[in-house]
């Protein structure tokens, strides 16, 4: 449980900074986030569904589909949130620094993370303990 903590948000070498209210993984988390310009290379998934509101900036978002397709969309500031499940493999790329308001739901036990460069997934588990890699299938 997190209650009034910063933190990088997706492990230490993410460029979000996580300021969460409270995080009780087995219920729900509310946070600001706040997405340094930049992104991570890794596409991911995460263990929660989650529903975020884009205050400042804006984000680039680009999802990898199972037949290997991607599709870019871009968010900004709006009054309804965006809504990402926790099967949406995505990565994220901020134009400038950028804040967002999250709630999430309930964690799952795993997520995931496909490196594309190097041709592996990585399943987590909390405390990004890794419980599996393996190579990415062809189509990927």
């Amino acid at each position: 449980m997190k209650f009034f903590k910063k933190c990088k948000d997706g492990g230490k070498n993410s460029p979000v900074d996580g300021y969460f209210l409270c995080e009780i993984k087995g219920l729900f988390s509310i946070a600001l986030l706040k997405f340094n310009k930049g992104g991570r290379e890794q596409f991911h998934t995460h263990a929660f569904d989650a529903y975020t509101w884009f205050l400042t900036g804006d984000l680039e978002e680009e999802r990898l589909y199972e037949d290997g397709s991607h599709v870019f969309t871009k968010y900004t500031r709006k009054l309804l949130p965006k809504f990402t499940s926790k099967k949406n493999n995505h990565r994220v790329k901020a134009s400038k620094d950028s804040w967002c308001l999250t709630i999430r739901g309930k964690w799952d036990d795993t997520w995931t993370e496909h490196d594309l460069d190097e041709n592996k997934v990585t399943t987590f588990t909390h405390g990004r303990n890794i419980i599996k890699e393996e190579g990415l299938q062809n189509e990927l």
